[in-house]
Order: structure tokens, then C-alpha cells, then sequence
């Protein structure tokens, strides 16, 4: 059996639902874009008396399950907050071993994302990242271009309120009056115009704000507070947060049947 045909069995196709841990869900109730804030490496660390590098360096583990469980579950499109536009305040040995671990993951993990069918894409201001650091994220775009099984976007030097400034300036200097500017221009100009609205945002460590992440995207998405640490968030935590979002009505500003009951 192929991989693909594996992925295909995996997600339901053809079954009319979708297994996913052990459960099925079905295929209306999958979200289609889940996307996830990594939240609790430092404090994850701290408590076992580790540098704080090594709290990033364990959740990388966490990042390799949660892709395992989108892919599983049928989510078309997963993304991860990496770094922000803030993260650069942060010690100078931190944000240089981050970049430094972000280029070793591309170096090791994006050989298996492509097997997977997985397309990378990196959305944030990559012009402020090393020459080095620029070219690994663009040859691992280019290598993963074509797969289509599911977009994996990592929002590195990313931030929710830049990246609306960006897209402004962008259809400015392309020509776009003023008076012109309307949603659909301002979103055709976001870092990634082909990504979906998040159905679902997950954020871990037991914070409940959304940190200047997908300001944009995220205006009518379902949050989910998981009070686990990043690096101890599994498969069974992603499941747990899909079959929340499975249980909720989703009414965009309307009314549901409820409220006309």
C-alpha cells in the first residue's frame, strides 16, 4: 500500500467520516485549518532546571506529533507559531539559538515532511533573518511546493499586526487607491493569500490570549486553552481539541437553531 493510499485510509476518505485516534469524526466537523501557538517551552524547562534551549529543543517533539495527529486526522492546513516580531527582545543566546534550531528542523525534518506530501510554506518578515537562515526557508518552499496532502505555514518573525501593515503597503505601492481598499485587497496581500481562516486555534500552557497571532484570520475562529506545557502536548491533546471544536455550532455572526428555538 502506498503512502498516499495509507494518508487516504487514514483520513476517511471514501468511509463518509474520519478516524482519528481511535474515533471517528466526521469529515464536516474535521476543521479544515487548525492553528496552533506554542506556548510554555521556557517555563517547561525551568521546572526541571534546564536552560531554556532546551525547553525549545523538547518541543520539537511535541511539533513532530502535532503534525502526525493533523495528518491523521484529515487537517488540510496547520500552522505554527514559531517566532514572533516580539521574540527579539528576548536574550541574545535565546533568538540566536532559535534560528539556529530552526535551521537544523528544516535540515531534518523536511526531508520526511515531503515523503508525507506535506508543503512548507514560511509567512513573516524573512528579510530581517540571516542570509543563510533566508535560503534554507527557500529552499525548503521550493522542495515541498508541489505536495498537496496538507500546508504546513510556520510563522517565523511573524506578527499579526505587521503583517496587516505589510499587506496595506503592499496594494499601495502596487497602485491601489485609498478609496479602493477593501477587505478582499487587504487579504490578497496577507504573507500566505491562499491560507484558510483558522477554523481552530490551540493554544498551550493555559494562557488565553492570541499574542498579535493571525490578527486577521482569525476573526471568526474557535479557541481552544490547553493548560499543558508545548513540549508535553501530544496526540491525545490534539485529539481532545478536536473533538471540542467537533461539538461547538460555528454561526459566523448569524443565528444558530438554537437561538430560534
Amino acid at each position: 500500500m502506498g503512502l498516499l493510499t495509507r494518508l487516504m485510509d487514514l483520513r476517511g476518505r471514501g468511509r463518509g467520516d474520519s478516524f482519528f485516534d481511535g474515533e471517528r469524526l466526521p469529515l464536516g466537523r474535521v476543521p479544515v485549518h487548525v492553528a496552533v501557538i506554542m506556548d510554555g517551552n521556557g517555563r517547561w524547562a525551568a521546572r526541571r532546571h534546564l536552560g531554556v534551549l532546551a525547553g525549545h529543543r523538547a518541543g520539537t517533539r511535541a511539533l513532530r506529533a502535532t503534525v502526525k495527529a493533523a495528518l491523521r486526522a484529515g487537517v488540510r492546513q496547520l500552522t505554527i507559531y514559531s517566532f514572533s516580531t516580539e521574540n527579539w527582545s528576548r536574550p541574545r543566546d535565546e533568538v540566536e539559538g532559535l534560528m539556529d534550531l530552526l535551521g537544523e528542523m528544516i535540515d531534518t525534518e523536511v526531508p520526511e515532511l515531503d515523503e508525507q506530501g506535506v508543503r512548507v510554506v514560511f509567512v513573516g518578515r524573512r528579510d530581517e533573518l540571516g542570509a543563510g537562515l533566508q535560503a534554507k526557508l527557500a529552499a525548503a518552499e521550493e522542495r515541498t511546493r508541489d505536495n498537496s496532502t496538507m500546508t504546513l505555514y510556520v510563522a517565523f518573525n511573524y506578527g499579526g499586526r505587521g503583517e496587516i501593515v505589510d499587506a496595506v503597503r503592499a496594494a499601495l505601492a502596487e497602485g491601489v487607491c485609498p478609496e479602493e481598499l477593501t477587505e478582499e485587497v487587504v487579504a490578497a496581500h496577507m504573507y500566505a493569500p491562499d491560507m484558510r481562516e483558522p477554523d481552530l486555534i490551540i493554544r498551550t500552557s493555559g494562557e488565553r490570549r492570541l499574542s498579535n497571532f493571525l490578527l486577521w484570520e482569525s476573526a471568526y475562529s474557535e479557541l481552544y486553552f490547553s493548560h499543558l506545557l508545548w513540549p508535553d502536548f501530544d496526540e491525545a491533546e490534539f485529539a481532545r481539541a478536536l473533538r471540542d471544536y467537533a461539538s461547538r455550532e460555528r454561526r459566523f455572526g448569524g443565528r444558530g437553531g438554537r437561538d430560534l428555538a
